[in-house]
Parts: C-alpha cells; sequence; structure tokens
C-alpha cells in the first residue's frame, strides 16, 4: 500500500499533532454539547456511562481511525480507497459527508458564542424584564439565534475557520492549535477554581460525581445513545477527522501513546467544563437540566447575571468556547479540504474558501429555527457518526485485521499481546456497543420527527 504523496504537508513536530487531535477533540462538543447531554441525562448517571464509552470504545475506536490514516497518507476518500478498494469508498466520501453535515450545523453554533463574548462586554444578556416576566438572558437567545443576527455571525465564524485552515497545516493548523489549546486549559483551569467557592458547589458537585444508579438503571435507553454519540462526537472520531491527521504521520510514532494523551486530555477538558458550569447554574438556582442546545447560552447566561463581576466571568467563559469551537472547526474543514487537494487537485486555498462558502449555506436553515440544531445534532451525532464507526471497525478489525495490527504495532517497543486485545475489543465490545447505540439513536431521530419537529413544519 501507499504510503502518501510525498509532497504532502506533514507536522513539524509530534507535539503539533497531538495539540491539533486534541484540538479537535476539544470544542463545543466539549463545553456547549457536553453540559446540556449532562444535564438532559441525570448528571452523574450519564457521566458514568461516558466515562465507560471513552475508555472501551472510544479509545480502541481512534486507533482503528489512526490505523489508517498514517498507513495510506492520503484523505479520507484516498485512504479508504487505498486500504481497501471497491465499494468501501463510499466510507471515506460518507466522512466528507458527516464533515459537512456537522459544520454546518456547528458553525451556527459557534457564531452564537462570537455574539455572547460581545455580549458578556456590553451586559445584554444580564438582568430581567421585570419581577413577572422572563429573564433577560431568554430573550436575549432567541433573539440572536436566529434571523439576520445568526445568520451575520454564522458567517463570521465560517471566515475565521476558512483564514486559519486556508494557512496551511504548519502556519494555519498547527500554529493556531498550539496557542489554542493550552490557552483553553489555563483559562477553564481558573473558572473551574472560581466556581469552586460560590455557593452552590458543594450541590452541584453532589449531582455532577455522585452517580444515581437507579436513575441510570431506570433510563439507559436514552443514556447510553447519548453517551455514545457524545463519546464519539468530542474525540472527533466517525468523521475521518483522525484519519486525516494520522495521515500526517511518520511511521515511528507511537499510536498508543498518542491517542492514550488526546483521550486524557480531552475527557478532562469535558469534565472540568462540568465542574465550571454546573456550580454555575446551582448558585444561581438554575435547573441543570433545562434549555436543551441553548442550555449555556440560556441557564449559563442568566446565572452569570446573578454572579458578582459575572460579566468578566462571561468574557472570560464564552471567550474560551469560542477558542475552542475554532480549534474544533479546523479539524472539521480540514477533512473536506484535504479531499478536494487530493483527489481533486485543487489549491489549498481555492478549496478551503469553496467548501466553506458551501457549509455556510447549508448551514442557513439553522439560522431560521433552532428546531434544526437539534434535528441536524441527532442526525449527525446519533446515527451518522456511529454508522461511519461500525463500517470502518468492520473494514479495518474484521476484514483487514492483519494490515491494521502490522500498522499499529510500528512505533511500539513491545506489542506482544496487546494487539490481540485491541483486535478483539474492537471486534466484539465496540461493535457490540456501537449497533445498540445506532438502533436507539434512529428510534430517538424517528420519534423528533414525529414529534418537535413536526410541530415546526407545521407552524410554518
Amino acid at each position: 500500500m501507499s504510503t502518501g504523496n510525498d509532497t504532502r504537508e506533514t507536522w513539524s513536530t509530534r507535539l503539533g499533532f497531538i495539540l491539533a487531535a486534541v484540538g479537535s477533540a476539544v470544542g463545543l462538543g466539549n463545553i456547549w454539547r457536553f453540559p446540556f447531554q449532562v444535564g438532559q441525562e441525570g448528571g452523574a448517571a450519564f457521566i458514568v456511562v461516558y466515562l465507560a464509552f471513552v475508555l472501551v470504545i472510544g479509545f480502541p475506536a481512534m486507533m482503528v481511525e489512526f490505523v489508517v490514516g498514517r498507513k495510506t497518507g492520503l484523505n479520507t476518500v484516498g485512504a479508504i480507497r487505498e486500504f481497501a478498494g471497491g465499494a468501501w469508498t463510499y466510507l471515506g466520501s460518507l466522512f466528507v459527508f458527516i464533515g459537512f453535515v456537522i459544520l454546518a450545523y456547528y458553525s451556527v453554533v459557534g457564531g452564537w458564542v462570537l455574539r455572547y463574548v460581545l455580549g458578556s462586554v456590553t451586559g445584554g444578556y444580564v438582568g430581567t424584564t421585570g419581577p413577572e416576566e422572563a429573564p433577560v438572558a431568554q430573550q436575549y437567545f432567541g433573539e440572536i439565534a436566529t434571523g439576520l443576527d445568526a445568520l451575520a455571525f454564522h458567517a463570521l465564524f465560517m471566515l475565521l475557520v476558512v483564514v486559519i485552515v486556508a494557512l496551511g497545516v504548519k502556519r494555519g493548523i498547527e500554529l493556531g492549535v498550539k496557542i489554542m489549546v493550552p490557552a483553553i486549559a489555563l483559562i477553564f483551569g481558573v473558572l473551574a477554581v472560581y466556581a469552586f467557592t460560590l455557593p452552590g458547589a458543594a450541590e452541584a458537585y453532589s449531582y455532577y460525581l455522585s452517580p444515581d444508579l437507579d436513575y441510570l438503571l431506570a433510563n439507559w435507553q436514552s443514556i447510553v445513545p447519548a453517551a455514545a454519540g457524545q463519546g464519539f462526537f468530542t474525540l472527533s472520531l466517525g468523521m475521518g477527522v483522525m484519519i486525516t491527521y494520522a495521515s500526517y504521520l511518520s511511521e515511528d510514532e507511537n499510536l498508543g501513546i498518542d491517542g492514550a494523551t488526546i483521550v486524557g486530555f480531552n475527557t478532562g477538558i469535558s469534565i472540568l467544563t462540568g465542574l465550571v458550569v454546573f456550580p454555575i447554574l446551582f448558585s444561581a438556582g438554575v435547573d441543570p437540566g433545562e434549555g436543551g442546545a441553548g442550555a449555556i447560552f440560556v441557564s449559563v447566561a442568566q446565572a452569570l447575571g446573578d454572579i458578582q463581576f459575572g460579566w468578566l466571568l462571561g468574557v472570560l467563559f464564552f471567550g474560551t468556547v469560542a477558542i475552542a469551537a475554532l480549534s474544533s472547526a479546523i479539524s472539521l474543514i480540514e477533512v473536506i479540504v484535504s479531499y478536494a487537494i487530493d483527489e481533486l487537485g485543487v489549491t489549498r486555498r481555492r478549496a478551503t474558501v469553496l467548501i466553506g462558502s458551501g457549509i455556510f449555506l447549508l448551514g442557513v436553515p439553522v439560522t431560521v429555527d433552532t428546531d434544526m440544531v437539534t434535528l441536524y445534532d441527532i442526525f449527525a451525532a446519533k446515527i451518522l457518526l456511529v454508522v461511519g464507526g461500525i463500517l470502518l471497525v468492520v473494514l479495518v478489525a474484521w476484514r483487514h485485521a492483519d494490515d491494521a495490527i502490522a500498522e499499529l504495532g510500528k512505533g511500539i517497543d513491545s506489542f506482544a499481546g496487546i494487539d490481540r486485545v485491541w483486535l478483539w475489543t474492537v471486534r466484539v465490545p465496540v461493535l457490540v456497543v456501537l449497533v445498540v447505540s445506532l438502533a436507539l439513536g434512529i428510534l430517538e431521530f424517528v420519534s423528533f420527527l414525529q414529534g418537535d419537529f413536526a410541530d415546526f413544519l407545521a407552524s410554518l
């Protein structure tokens, strides 16, 4: 098999790759999506399943993507074609499509974040309209989440992404994440220490860190697909990102250590996010299960208005969320850009501009109604990502197991025994959990189409 094009860009350092992969994983999935998933799925009960999923399913699945990417040295479509060929090539095309769908609504949410950074400075979401009326935070979100405001900031967010990616792997992506990722960790660490001093912190920690096993057993059908979708979403799995990033690696890299570092850092940021968000919510008396996809924009913003120096905390919080959103978005669009460069012969700048424009257009419907965010999110995170993961596991662990083991062993000094453990973990537990999660995710998607989305269509 090919090792890729010798003229293709590579990471200048191993740290650059790890930070880029961490930057891909650490994003809105951790800071926007994770808190509202925890809130909707019972707090610590969800955390237990999520952590188990990341360790037992997410890490082995990440190695699957690393193997394909490094062995071929190609974009997702070219990598799958080189690795297996035939009808399997369509799997690479599926990854490109997934990137389009996710980034289309991700960019709109990224635009919300930029708008909230501005709102934190001006105090636009602080206060109430009257003693018997809704908080300003709720009205503020309603005003900026859709319409021309949402469209404009969606365009601004995509413009920032396009500029960074157009500069290339080393000067754009790698340089950007070397600044972004440490900034995220530093600022959120400071915010977590501050949140510890808030009056509602003890209650928040109990909710967040003490699982209710009875609740977990009673609600596993909802929690399992949510944890699976969250795990794949936040680790950037099932969308070709890790295939693309690993394609820029040399053969002497230890994929196991790199993967463990990425998974550990990403999971730590998710947990750290909860240590910031939930004390803020509980201190302000806000129900953590409220708000859905708009949770951090309504609930957290409302809570910030009731905390001393809340505006400054808001600038730091939403500013960090904006950095994280950009770090993930550049990884998503790089999957599609690398395909255009390798397969279509388009220059990086031209590819980035054209693809960014297409993603912007696909995201326009999301600026019409916030229900579209939920529709896109369930379809992408709980169906498409899981389908991509299932097919890739079948391809690598069942059809090309010998090639996979040989590639994974490169750069690892002692690999005896570990290879078979990894292979059968991927073949059975990973595959079974993904299939069950897909079935439950499809049921949830159908239920949404028949319920909330049907009501939305009827209102048009």
